[in-house]
């Protein structure tokens, strides 16, 4: 019997995940220390503001495709689930809690 080799997908949505994960959470610590040395905080229309926006979507964006390469690695017969499975996962509860941060944050302001 021959040994199960990793998915290729799943150890892409893995480090895709992984990488998006950190990003976002590098620019929402970026936009808190914005926000808070800012006084009256951070003018929503600036172009810091936007650029820091359009990465955030961008990075959402790549989770969401780790996302579908995990389930995509599910999928796969004779490969080892495990990288797909953390993916799926990791992907998952980034586009959640963004998506919740996001929303927190509309409530606040």
């Amino acid at each position: 019997m021959e040994a199960l080799k990793h998915s290729g997908l799943g150890i892409a949505s893995f480090i895709t995940s992984i990488v998006a994960g950190i990003l976002i959470f590098v620019l929402i610590v970026i936009a808190g220390i914005m926000e808070a040395s800012t006084p009256g905080g951070i003018d929503e229309t600036s172009a810091d503001a936007v650029i820091i926006g359009l990465f955030l979507l961008a990075f959402l964006g790549a989770s969401i495709v780790a996302f579908g390469l995990g389930i995509s690695s599910l999928i796969q017969k004779n490969r080892k689930k495990i990288f797909g499975i953390l993916g799926t996962t990791f992907s998952a509860l980034i586009v959640l809690g963004t998506a919740f941060l996001i929303v927190l944050g509309l409530a606040m302001g």
